[in-house]
């Protein structure tokens, strides 16, 4: 019998049990250890509450990852159930039979498996394990590790902790809504139980309006976190928070009132960035940076990998930093929409291109009032970012004529799928004016541009209007 037909019967015998839903978990005790997983997916797909807060309980693995699964049932009602579930275990022999979970990752990840391959080791392996948290398995193993290695103790006197340390992975969104607030309740109420036991990880955390949750952020260990996102904020507001981080990999900021830029908080601000050694992507919106590019430039590393920068009041100098900055040729992802940065000259854009030509994967230049003449002076520059993938310059004043050309030009980059572009100016009565749009007009558009990617035998790519 291959592996294959192996899974497709544990997954028969697992959605037979839910079909007796109290009899199974009666049974939980004695049913094979490898029936656990596809019995998991089944109850947590199927939205069988009940059935998950009792597996949790008794889950014969070290680690339980939700991964890429979905629920038909309300997402929060099943990871309450979930935590629910949770129990502190005492500290055990790791060989000994009964339940060993030590880490619930509630987190949706496509890339995650349920469990992790598990090693030959007392440690409660995981890929996923906290890494920083001085309250992580991690830390407090090697702690009591280091004890040991003192000579601090003997085995029979060694004192031990009477539960085993445990990791709840869960991904936070601190918005007003009554449902979030409920969940966020629950959650601290469980972790408070278990305090000193319990560790609670966060590693991607979105704030919409700081003020609003100062109580559960005060509770979190934001030095966990390598995902921050901060919605409606005032700069002090923002350092804050940055000193109590540590690794992040990804920082989003917008929406930052413009009476905050006092000389010294900005400087502030910038000392934060200085620390954040492993940032690889860094998202500033609505956050105005005319002339000051370069004191940000200079403080992020030279690995930075994304850069949005829409909404910020950009200079057509704020772009020559750019194309002259360390982190210009290593860049993958760029944003620059809603800039208009193309006023009075092209040159510092094109140097630029020229600068991310061989990392380039996806660029946003939409609503920058780019011409006809601008777009053409463009397009040898362009023309040669091999690597992207996604291009997207919607709402700015282009002409037929010009749109073919670049549809010209780009053909010949077999990696660029996906392209969003203007709708032209003689679509409109007025331009940019959606009421005006004639649609007729743009539906012409569409089967010539159609007609000539069949032409040029790339029907793979896909050219959209925001129009549709």
């Amino acid at each position: 019998m291959d592996q294959n037909t192996t899974v497709t019967l544990l997954e028969l015998a697992a959605k037979s049990l839910l079909n007796n839903e109290p009899a199974a978990i009666h049974a939980l005790d004695e049913i094979p250890r490898d029936l656990f997983v596809p019995l998991f997916k089944a109850a947590f797909m199927g939205g069988h509450k009940t059935m998950l807060k009792a597996m949790v309980r008794v889950w014969p693995y070290r680690c339980l990852h939700i991964g890429s699964l979905n629920t038909r049932e309300s997402y929060y009602d099943t990871l309450e159930a979930m935590i629910d579930g949770l129990q502190i275990l005492p500290a055990q022999n790791s060989s000994s039979w009964g339940p060993k979970l030590r880490i619930l990752d509630l987190r949706s990840d496509l890339d995650c498996e349920t469990i992790c391959t598990e090693i030959g080791t007392t440690f409660p392996f995981c890929f996923h394990s906290c890494m920083y948290s001085q309250h992580s398995i991690l830390k407090i193993e090697e702690a009591q590790q280091s004890v040991r290695s003192l000579g601090i103790g003997n085995s029979g006197s060694e004192p031990q902790s009477a539960q085993e340390p445990m990791v709840l992975l869960v991904d936070i969104s601190l918005n007003s809504t009554l449902r979030t607030q409920q969940f966020l309740s629950f959650l601290c109420s469980k972790v408070q139980q278990n305090y000193g036991s319990l560790h609670l990880c966060c590693r991607d955390l979105h704030i919409d309006r700081i003020s609003a949750h100062k109580s559960i952020l005060q509770f979190l260990d934001l030095g966990c976190i390598d995902h921050l996102e901060i919605d409606q904020a005032n700069l002090n507001e923002v350092i804050n928070i940055l000193a109590r981080v540590i690794h992040l990999d990804s920082l989003t900021l917008g929406n930052i009132p413009f009476k905050s830029y006092k000389r010294r908080k900005f400087r502030s601000f910038l000392l934060c960035l200085r620390r954040l050694h492993n940032l690889q992507e860094l998202s500033l919106s609505f956050f105005c940076l005319t002339d000051q590019l370069h004191k940000v430039l200079r403080v992020v590393p030279p690995q930075l990998e994304t850069l949005y920068l829409p909404f910020c009041s950009l200079s057509h100098r704020d772009v020559t930093v750019l194309s002259q900055s360390s982190q210009a040729t290593r860049l993958r992802v760029l944003s620059l929409s809603n800039n208009q940065i193309f006023s009075e000259v092209y040159e510092p854009f094109q140097t630029l291109l020229e600068k991310v030509s061989s990392s380039l994967q996806h660029l946003e230049i939409n609503n920058c009032m780019i011409t006809d003449s601008t777009l053409s002076a463009l397009l040898p520059a362009l023309s040669h970012c091999t690597h992207l993938c996604v291009l997207s310059f919607a709402h700015n004043p282009i002409t037929m004529p010009v749109l073919k050309s670049l549809l010209q030009h780009l053909t010949p980059l077999m990696m660029l799928k996906y392209v969003t572009y203007p709708v032209p100016v003689h679509c409109y009565e007025e331009w940019n004016f959606h009421d005006t749009l004639d649609r007729q007009k743009l539906a012409e558009v569409q089967a010539q541009l159609e007609e000539m990617l069949h032409g040029a035998q790339r029907d793979d790519m896909n050219w959209a209007t925001c129009a549709e």
